[in-house]
């Protein structure tokens, strides 16, 4: 019987969470057909199909969702054991993911001082929104991922990161004093409802804005859905209309409309690490890292 290497598994496991051999070979620097190779290898060992192939898909068959599930506590049992015996460095590998905003405003330096000071960490990170991710998360796709929430609603065993003042934005510099009232009878004027600019649901940002917009009783419409955060900034400098980003996220050539001018109260959004049960030393170290650079960030 034939040992089956945990360097094919690793690989195995990237391809089941991307279903895509494009963006697998980037994160194990390799060619596409090095990917291939290993899978087709797998397979041979295995004596059976882990993948349905065509020009677009690549989705796991019943043998390969049943190789999910041992080659993921297979690699971890692997690295566990490395770390049991290499004391100076962690080993792992970590499927991680955040909500676009915060990842691009927060993480770019932090992930890359992790990856440059956990050499022997394999890290594959993604950008979703975060109710996405959540869903993500309950099916194994992640080991770890950032979430937002509204305060109260705390997953019981996430760590909190920081906490988000949530404002409206838009693009008239010369009258950021406008109160809504007038903002509003402009809007109702012109276009008959109070223009938005979200990203598709499912989005903590989208249902605040909705929300608050209901309450104080103002018909809307969204008139540009964007799942990027550049998206949603290019759309409000063109004036499509207003949206909601936190207070820190806002550039300079945006405009925040306060509350004391009569614009509807946002609620705050809590954001969080949240990680799967029985998280290995790679992760735990990955949280740590996370949670300490944050806490410096904001007490600059």
């Amino acid at each position: 019987m034939n040992d089956i290497d945990i360097g094919l598994l690793r690989t195995f496991m990237i391809l089941a969470d991307t279903q895509s051999f494009t963006q697998t070979a980037k994160r194990v620097y390799r060619s596409q057909s090095a990917v291939s190779m290993q899978i087709a290898k797998l397979e041979e060992l295995l004596d059976c199909t882990l993948f349905i192939r065509d020009k677009r898909n690549v989705k796991l068959t019943v043998d390969g969702e049943r190789l999910r599930h041992h080659a993921s506590q297979i690699v971890s049992l692997s690295d566990n054991l490395m770390n049991q015996f290499i004391k100076d460095e962690v080993v792992g590998n970590i499927n991680f993911a955040s909500p676009e905003d915060f990842a691009t405003h927060y993480l770019p330096d932090i992930l890359a001082d992790f990856v440059k000071s956990h050499p022997r960490i394999t890290l594959n990170v993604n950008c979703d929104l975060t109710l996405t991710l959540l869903k993500e998360f309950k099916e194994d796709k992640y080991d770890l991922i950032v979430i937002k929430q509204e305060p109260g609603r705390i997953y019981k065993d996430a760590k909190p990161l920081t906490r988000e003042e949530l404002v409206w934005v838009g693009h008239n510099p010369d009258i950021q004093e406008i109160t809504f009232t007038k903002t509003k009878k402009n809007c109702q004027k012109k276009y008959g409802y109070f223009p938005l600019v979200l990203s598709p649901a499912p989005c903590v940002y989208r249902q605040g804005a909705l929300e608050a917009l209901d309450k104080a009783g103002v018909p809307w419409k969204i008139v540009y859905t964007s799942p990027s955060f550049a998206g949603a900034i290019a759309a409000v400098k063109a004036g499509l209309g207003f949206t909601v980003f936190p207070r820190e996220m806002v550039s300079k050539n945006l405009t925040v409309y306060e509350s004391s001018r009569g614009w509807p109260k946002l609620k705050s959004a809590e954001i969080c690490l949240l990680a799967k049960p029985n998280t290995t030393p790679a992760i735990e170290s990955l949280i740590d890292y996370i949670i300490e650079r944050i806490s410096i960030i904001k007490t600059m």
